[in-house]
Formats: structure tokens, C-alpha cells, sequence
């Protein structure tokens, strides 16, 4: 499948199209951590991602960095979808040195939600969301954007039959805050500078985490080659076309880690072969929802994308690891994580058992099928 790559075209703030190359790589491996907190997408839900930091130990009252030397590891799509996705990447940026500053680490990893904002692709930006950007010149900007685009079709002699029509239509489509959201993801963007020079995969102890996965295609890859295409790609559109960022096998897109059967004898063969180029016992991924966290092909794959935010309704539930062992953190019970051949069904009933009676993950633990 073509992912759609729509590159954003503000028409009314010059500025470049791309970056002058990709940005300086950030340290992807890390070891002997003691506290290693890992939440799925959070897609644009400040209020439950909240919710979970506190529930972490990780921030106070006033949302300042209360996590010591854990590092927090966000496995990519902390945007779209949800309403507030502004105020989660302020929030991150702010995190990020005060955790660095106690001994702990942020790592926000580049999921392909991020990408697609990157690359214009905002198909998943509700109007709320882009509200989130308004500042008081909007509607100016607004106008301009739409009286830019009007000349350039006029220029082009194709100008519309309904002109008052196409403005309804623009301003539909280019909601207050639309061309905000545009710059602040562009490469000198507030966000736009920032997300590019994320890692899209780490290890850290005996775990890799990363978005979607990794297939056949990228088994050979090194996290730094990973990380370094990534960048380079969106610091550079020209390259997405046949790139490691828009495939669908690709580590941010990749879903075979998550759905494919326990039985799947492409995935017993390509499990041995990440891990032993990782060089780690766990692969981390977020991506595709699940209904609790969940160890898969004997804990080889953790999934620990839960649906966390209001669009799915899923439960607040994250990965903890400390001093090497495995649990989840299932609305703030902390529950053993059979990653090394434990009783899968035994955790999941006790997750279910947290859960409110018309919950997902209650009725399939009741007809069993957890």
C-alpha cells in the first residue's frame, strides 16, 4: 500500500521546504537502568496520559518531573486522534531535561502519526486539535492561506464556478489553527525541529522499543541505520516515496509483531533473528491496539499499545520494569508480566478483573478468548 504523502504547502510563510539535512542522531542504547516506565500511543490524550505519569510516579501536581532516574520511553503516535496533541508534545519538551537532569531519560519515539504531520498528512487532526495551535492572528492567517490559494487556481486558469462555495469548502477543510499547526510542525517548527531529531527505536537493558515493529525487510538493520534513515527521510521528502518511513513494513507501520498467529512460522524464524541483532530478549512496540499489555510468541513481543486514549476508551495501563522484572501496571495495580513462559490466561483474568463490567477485555476473558 502507497502511504499518502500530501507535503504541506503554506502559502502564506515563506520558509524552506526541508531542512539542510538530517539532524544530529541521539544515543539509542542504554544499560544498567534500574526503572523503566513504557506507555503506548497516547494520541492527543493529555488528561489519561497525565493520569498515567501520576499513577507512574513520574510527575507532581504541577506536572514537574517526580521520576528520579526512570527513564519513560513513549512508544511513538503521541499525536492525532485525541484533541490536545499540543499540549502532550509541551509537556514532553518540558519532561525531557528535567529528566535528564535527575539521572532519568524521556525517550518520545518517532511513531508514524508523527511522521504524517511531519509530512502533511492530517487526515487524523480533528478540529479540536487544531484549535489547540489558534493564537490571536488565526483568522488572518486563514485568509491569507485561503486568498493565496484562490489566486494561484485563478493563475492556474482554473478558478472555481462557486467561489462562495469554495470558501465554505476551505475554511472546512482549513479550520482556524490549520495553518498554525502547519508551522509549528515545519523544520524550524517548534515541534517540527524537535521530533526530528528523535530516535524511532532504542534498547535499553534487554529490551528494543519501537513503534510498529520489525520485519523481514529491516532485520538486518542496526538501530542506528534504523534511526538514520528515519531522519534523513523526513528531512528530506523526495526520499518517502520507496522509504523505511511510509511502508507498511517499515518500523513505524509494521503490524506482524502484533497480529500475526502464535503459530506463524515466518515469525518463528524472524524473532530469533531481531533478537539476536538487537541483541536483546524483548521487542517493545506500540502501534496496534490491544486490550491489555500483552507478551506475545512467549514474551519475545510486548504490546503495550492499550488504546489509551478517549477515541479508543481503553484502559490506563503502561509496561513497568524494574531491576529486570516485567509487570504491568493495569489501572494502577501492579500485576507479574509472564514474558518468559508464564500463564498468560492467569494475568489477563486478573487484569480483566479490574476492569468495569462491560469493558472489552472483560467479555473476551469471559467467552474465552483473553
Amino acid at each position: 500500500m502507497t502511504r499518502r504523502v500530501a507535503c504541506l504547502i503554506l502559502l502564506v510563510v515563506p520558509g524552506p521546504a526541508f531542512s539542510q539535512g538530517p539532524p544530529e542522531s541521539l544515543s539509542d542504547t542504554f544499560q544498567d537502568v534500574r526503572r523503566i516506565v513504557a506507555i503506548g500511543d497516547v494520541h492527543g490524550d493529555y488528561q489519561r496520559f497525565l493520569e498515567v505519569l501520576r499513577t507512574a510516579g513520574l510527575v507532581d501536581a504541577r506536572n514537574a518531573w517526580t521520576g528520579g532516574d526512570t527513564h519513560l520511553v513513549l512508544t511513538g503516535d503521541f499525536v492525532d486522534r485525541g484533541d490536545h496533541s499540543a499540549q502532550v508534545l509541551d509537556l514532553l519538551m518540558e519532561l525531557e531535561p528535567q529528566a535528564s537532569k535527575a539521572g532519568g531519560r524521556l525517550h518520545a519515539l518517532i511513531g508514524n502519526h508523527e511522521a504524517m504531520d511531519l509530512y502533511g498528512d492530517l487526515r487524523y487532526v480533528t478540529k479540536d486539535d487544531f484549535e489547540g495551535f489558534q493564537r490571536p492572528d488565526s483568522k488572518d492567517l486563514q485568509d491569507r492561506q485561503m486568498r493565496a490559494a484562490l489566486d494561484d487556481l485563478k493563475r492556474q486558469g482554473t478558478p472555481p464556478a462557486d467561489e462562495s462555495a469554495w470558501r465554505k469548502k476551505f475554511q472546512d477543510e482549513h479550520p482556524l489553527g490549520w495553518v498554525e499547526h502547519g508551522l509549528a510542525f515545519q523544520p524550524n517548527g517548534k515541534y517540527g525541529k524537535w521530533i526530528r531529531q528523535l530516535n524511532a527505536i532504542v534498547k535499553i537493558n534487554d529490551a528494543v522499543f519501537l513503534h510498529g515493529g520489525i520485519s523481514s525487510k529491516y532485520a538486518a538493520l542496526t538501530r542506528g541505520e534504523i534511526n538514520t534513515k528515519v531522519r534523513a527521510e523526513l528531512s528530506d521528502f523526495s526520499k518517502l516515496a520507496k522509504g523505511i518511513v511510509t511502508a507498511d513494513d517499515g518500523p513505524l507501520w509494521y503490524r506482524g509483531m502484533a497480529q500475526l498467529p502464535e503459530d506463524d512460522r515466518g515469525m518463528a524464524k524472524l524473532l530469533p533473528q531481531v533478537l539476536a541483532k538487537q541483541q536483546v530478549r524483548h521487542i517493545v512496540i506500540g502501534h496496534t491496539p490491544q486490550l491489555a499489555v500483552t507478551p506475545r510468541f512467549d514474551g519475545k513481543v510486548i504490546a503495550i499499545d492499550v488504546g489509551l486514549s478517549k477515541p479508543f476508551d481503553g484502559p490506563p495501563a503502561f509496561l513497568l520494569i524494574e531491576d529486570g522484572k516485567y509487570f504491568a501496571m493495569h489501572r494502577g495495580r501492579r500485576l507479574d508480566l509472564p514474558v518468559d513462559g508464564g500463564n498468560l490466561v492467569e494475568y489477563l483474568r486478573a487484569a480483566a478483573a479490574l476492569e468495569p463490567d462491560n469493558s472489552r477485555l472483560r467479555r473476551a476473558v469471559q467467552k474465552g478468548r483473553p
